[in-house]
């Protein structure tokens, strides 16, 4: 297709998900999913807690599977959370459930762009650690030509199957590129710079998850409280890392 899909030449890309990631994972060093609601957010939350989360891109019998494979426990959906399965997609389920030491965390957009990496290095970002991911991107060096990183915004699916650009992902990968930017990265690609553009003007980024679409989504069944959690920005120090197959928590 050429090496105007990937950005080439730029620092710090941004594209959206897994078809996106697919290609400027085959030009970058670097690869951060961002997930919003609730992937990586989850994953922030479970990492934080000294869990290593293995991620699936299928909530089906795979996942099953693959967790006895692990010898993980296995995240169940939301509205299946019980006293023998605590553990599911829902940051706030994952405050509340027992400490687990692996998990499989079934989700068809941030572990299917983590699983389309390659063997770029893949980092979790969400609003709650996105300053903590762009500091350690500059730490590694990357987000310079020589070493380019692409943020990922997940997005959500229509009925129909096809990507739902999403405002929650949108502000995550721009709240991440900012202090990329902030701590060292360059050369951003037009289409980085717009997605940064977006979180730093878009004033109160709690109201405008709430107010977004997949916010209001989530609030209508149930779990205002996850939105919560999504928006406490820069609550986290935690840069959680895939490391033979989950992410664990970075070393400093």
């Amino acid at each position: 297709m050429g090496d105007w899909c990937t950005q080439a030449g730029h620092g710090v890309r941004f594209e959206w998900g897994p078809a996106g990631a697919a290609l400027l994972a085959q030009d970058v060093a670097c690869l951060v999913v961002v997930d919003v609601l609730s992937f990586t957010t989850s994953v922030t939350v479970a990492v934080e807690a000294g869990t290593r989360v293995f991620p699936h891109p299928w909530r089906d019998e795979t996942a099953g599977v693959f967790a006895d494979r692990t010898e993980a426990s296995l995240a169940v959906g939301r509205s299946q959370v019980s006293e023998r399965s605590p553990w599911s997609l829902s940051p706030t389920a994952l405050r509340r459930a027992p400490f687990t030491p692996r998990l499989v965390l079934p989700s068809p957009n941030g572990s299917s762009i983590a699983a389309a990496a390659g063997g770029a290095t893949v980092v979790a970002g969400a609003l709650r650690n996105a300053t903590a991911v762009g500091r350690w991107l500059a730490a590694q060096g990357y987000g310079t030509a020589k070493r380019p990183v692409a943020v990922i915004a997940s997005g959500e699916r229509w009925p129909d199957g096809g990507l739902r650009p999403a405002l929650e992902d949108l502000l995550g990968a721009g709240a991440v590129i900012a202090a990329l930017r902030r701590h060292g990265g360059d050369r951003l690609s037009p289409e980085a710079a717009v997605a940064a553009t977006a979180f730093t003007e878009a004033g109160n980024v709690g109201d405008a998850v709430t107010a977004c679409s997949s916010g209001r989504e989530l609030i209508g069944q149930g779990y205002a409280g996850d939105v919560a959690v999504a928006t406490e920005l820069d609550g986290c120090e935690v840069v959680p890392v895939l490391v033979e197959g989950a992410f664990t928590a970075a070393r400093r």
